[in-house]
């Protein structure tokens, strides 16, 4: 089962789609060694390992520009910076524009947590070409994802039945079974990675950030994160404020918030986007296959899922089309608005009986590759939110919460408050009930915040940028549908996110886009 209590990259992964590092890899730091004067071997980029996805390697950008890549050292422990060491893997474009008016490095975070950045920003580099005129852009497989020593789990055959589970149990047998496979998940995290777990928190990432920084010669950390990505840059500049440099926080994680605050928003959140997908399709001036009415759209999705409850149908073979991998099809279908038309034919085969369409998506949001192979986005995932996470939930807590929930949406209330137990008997114990941000004397932040945003909420951006601190976040507000901004093509985002991070130009506090 996916642990939606976090945001995670699965719109980007959709895109995308439509050698993983253990612990075995660590080797001991010499006494003498300081890790910020190491030198990068930059090479042609390999095809991303299965950990990270698989496919073939990154083709070259518009214009021809090859990507590189490389592979830095970092503490596997934070607190011991000179002990054993741990490979993270990076990737690279240079700038395009003339040298004597290159800023730097721009990192990028795409989210998760537990996406790879080695495959996912060759995937939409095209997108950032004005940013590559005067930066080059980087970014990265945190540690614990993909490649930089990456948290395996369960295998594939497991997680095929492990995803295809009753994750919204109706009685205590299927609470007891529900847990037990998470216990089960759990164990074999522990078993397969138990030597990495204890060091997958975000504070260790903003960590190796700064590291990266200083390896890639900059003063100055230039930022761009999405959705977690926003998290991390968030304890990023709480820990290194002086070291920050111009900063864009796009899809904000709201910072305040446990992860039971943050499930309860992402139900909130993901209704909110299924009404507006209801009334999209409704409003249009030809009939809307799924439905005469937002209300009836709402109705027959909810029928569905009911009746997949008690009757799967055939997914994609060998495997059924359950009433967990319907929702989370369903929740993926809503991460960008681009993706509501294969919502709506996913749900006309559905209703005829075929659930090819909904488990593809589904498939995606899970890291499943066309070929039965797992990514390890969702052991990632969960790693690191049970490490940084310091609630646990029991059933009970679920079972009290379930009004709560449902209340928030009739949809995604159960699917979203039974995900709460994800970190059930977790070898690691949580670091924090939510991240510090706090990043007084830190360079101006841009944080954009999208009103129609279902794994964000709209509200977590200006709650970030009050975190953030006076003088720091600089909110902006793109009314629009999915997961962040940027990537909507709004001239108005754009021109407000490339003056800053191009020409230092701080947006009008409460600028709004659309």
């Amino acid at each position: 089962m996916p642990n939606p209590s976090r945001p995670r990259a699965a719109a980007l992964a959709v895109t995308a789609a439509l050698l993983s590092v253990s612990l075995a890899a660590c080797s001991d730091s010499k006494d003498d060694e300081d890790l910020s004067s190491q030198s990068l071997s930059w090479k042609d980029c390999p095809a991303p390992s299965e950990s990270e996805g698989g496919g073939a390697a990154p083709s070259p950008l518009p214009g021809g520009a090859e990507w590189s890549c490389a592979t830095m050292k970092a503490p596997l422990d934070w607190d011991d910076p000179k002990g054993k060491t741990i490979d993270l893997a990076l990737i690279r474009a240079t700038a395009s524009g003339d040298k004597d008016q290159r800023i730097g490095s721009l990192i990028f975070n795409f989210g998760g947590p537990g996406g790879s950045g080695v495959t996912t920003l060759p995937a939409f580099g095209a997108d950032y070409a004005k940013l590559r005129t005067r930066y080059d852009l980087v970014s990265f497989d945190p540690r614990g994802v993909g490649r930089s020593a990456g948290v395996e789990c369960e295998d594939d055959d497991q997680l095929d039945d492990y995803f295809q589970q009753d994750s919204t149990p109706d009685d205590t047998a299927e609470q007891t079974k529900l847990v037990d496979n998470i216990k089960g998940f759990n164990g074999a995290c522990e078993k397969n990675s138990g030597k990495v777990l204890p060091h997958v928190r975000t504070t260790d990432a903003a960590r190796d950030m700064d590291l990266m920084r200083q390896v890639l010669g900059d003063d100055k950390l230039h930022y761009f994160g999405i959705s977690y990505g926003t998290e991390l840059g968030g304890v990023y500049a709480h820990l290194f404020p002086k070291n920050v440099g111009r900063a864009v926080f796009d899809g904000v994680v709201d910072p305040t918030q446990d992860s039971e605050q943050s499930s309860l928003g992402q139900a909130k959140g993901f209704q909110l986007a299924l009404d507006n997908y209801a009334k999209d399709c409704t409003s249009k001036v030809e009939d809307c296959p799924v439905g005469d009415t937002p209300q009836e759209v709402k109705d027959k999705i909810a029928k569905l899922l009911e009746d997949l409850d008690d009757k799967p149908i055939p997914g994609i073979f060998p495997r059924d089309l359950t009433q967990t991998a319907a929702t989370n099809g369903i929740a993926q279908s809503l991460y960008s608005q681009d993706f509501w038309e294969y919502l709506t034919e996913g749900l006309q085969q559905a209703y005829d009986g075929d659930g090819k369409i909904l488990m593809t998506l589904s498939d995606s949001m899970n890291g499943r590759n066309e070929d039965g192979t797992y990514s390890n986005i969702q052991a990632a995932n969960v790693s690191i939110n049970c490490a940084d996470d310091k609630p646990r939930y029991t059933t009970k807590d679920v079972e009290a919460k379930l009004p709560e929930f449902r209340a928030a949406s009739p949809l995604f209330g159960d699917y979203l408050a039974w995900g709460m137990i994800g970190c059930t008997d977790w070898a690691v114990d949580g670091s924090a009930d939510h991240p510090d941000v706090s990043a007084s004397g830190s360079a101006p932040i841009l944080v954009v915040g999208n009103t129609g945003d279902p794994a964000t909420p709209y509200e977590g951006a200006r709650k970030m940028a009050g975190a953030l601190g006076d003088g720091v976040g600089v909110e902006i507000t793109y009314k629009g549908q999915g997961h962040g901004a940027y990537d909507s093509k709004s001239t108005c985002v754009h021109s407000a996110v490339n003056g800053y991070l191009l020409d230092g130009t701080v947006p009008k506090e409460g600028t709004v886009c659309s």
